[in-house]
């Protein structure tokens, strides 16, 4: 490499650094830790389990946090490092250029992650899908997209859990309800809240043509007990079925599914992954509780278009991400206008990308609707 050449990465990785860095306080992060890591060697830590749990758990992602941050500077290092002997005549221009490489990945995803400040942001994740306009081809659509977030969970290593499913009369399905947990998954998976359209030569219509479906997507907080939601029980409409759903082993087929209707919003939660009725119900509430503490934080930033998919037309003009794979092969938000046409990888869950592009734009403060 020449060193004008060295130079220009230098002032990457440079700049890079100073961006990261300037995102957050590391000081500040480091003191924190060390502060909650004193209060669980206190005797009387444990004597409030509940209390105790939600420390640790605290205590794990500020951790995290603040070991890839330390992983990071340790990389810059590296790379400064590096040069310098590359500058001195040693034969280490590979090793240079895999460590700059390294490290724009690494700022890519830190500073991605460094950008969910909110408090909700670090909660799990529950997400419905239902088909819209484009009958049997929309209820497919619905399916697919399903399974591109069950492949994201997977390849994030996220924990999956069903919680309701509606088969569709020919294919697909009518409507899903599943969680992802994990760190931060909500603050990511709310970047997919909207209208997704899908247009492709459909495998249900005989003359080979082609059609265009949509579904909606809606992501939804799972609010732990740090976060307190107040529902009236006299509010509350509860009705019990028997389950029915994709069949095998997904969901259960006894009389233990449970239907909650909330009242004054017309909220409605369908849970029957559980044999038990009461675990059902319990998590029934425990949706409801996010759908209500979502509903105040979008009335309190006054975004009902944007963030919610109640009242968004689920059909054509009003998709935040169209999925063509006919006449030509791409993927593009149109929030972001990032693009690709590699559809089958998105499909199989790559959906990073698009999420990260929603996010700095969003922290920037650019419109996206």
């Amino acid at each position: 490499m020449q060193k004008s050449e060295i130079k220009q990465e230098l002032n990457l990785i440079n700049s890079l650094y100073e961006d990261i860095l300037s995102m957050v306080n590391f000081k500040e992060l480091e003191d924190e830790v060390k502060e909650i890591v004193k209060t669980t060697y206190v005797q009387t830590f444990w004597d409030d389990v509940d209390s105790a749990n939600n420390t640790i758990k605290k205590l794990k992602m500020l951790k995290n946090k603040y070991n890839k941050i330390v992983e990071f500077k340790e990389l810059y290092e590296e790379c400064i490092m590096t040069s310098d002997f590359l500058l001195s005549g040693e034969e280490v221009e590979n090793e240079f250029k895999e460590s700059v490489e390294l490290l724009v990945k690494k700022a890519d995803t830190l500073g991605v992650e460094l950008l969910l400040k909110e408090e909700n942001d670090k909660l799990n994740a529950i997400i419905e899908i239902h088909p819209g306009a484009g009958g049997t081809e929309s209820m497919d659509w619905a399916e697919m997209l399903f399974r591109m977030y069950k492949r994201y969970g997977e390849t994030n290593n996220l924990e999956y859990e069903l919680f309701d499913y509606l088969n569709g009369e020919e294919a697909g399905l009518k409507s899903v309800t599943f969680g992802l947990r994990g760190e931060n998954v909500y603050g990511y998976l709310k970047s997919e809240i909207g209208v997704h359209r899908l247009v492709r030569i459909s495998p249900f219509d005989s003359g080979g043509r082609r059609h265009t479906s949509f579904a909606s997507v809606n992501v939804i907080p799972e609010v732990d007990d740090s976060i307190e939601i107040e529902i009236n029980e006299s509010d509350l409409k509860i009705d019990t079925f028997r389950s029915s759903g994709a069949g095998g082993q997904s969901v259960n087929t006894t009389d233990s599914a449970v239907r909650i209707t909330h009242l004054p919003t017309k909220l409605v939660v369908n849970v029957q992954n559980e044999r038990s009725q009461i675990k059902n119900r319990a998590q029934a509430m425990q949706i409801l509780k996010g759908k209500l503490y979502q509903l105040e934080e979008e009335k309190k930033h006054a975004e009902l278009s944007s963030h919610r998919q109640t009242g968004v037309s689920n059909s054509f003009g009003s998709q935040i991400r169209s999925y063509v794979m006919h006449p030509y092969s791409m993927v593009k938000d149109h929030r972001t206008n990032i693009e690709t046409g590699n559809v089958s990888k998105v499909m199989d869950g790559y959906i990073d990308p698009f999420i990260n592009g929603f996010l700095k734009q969003k922290a920037k403060g650019e419109p996206h609707d």
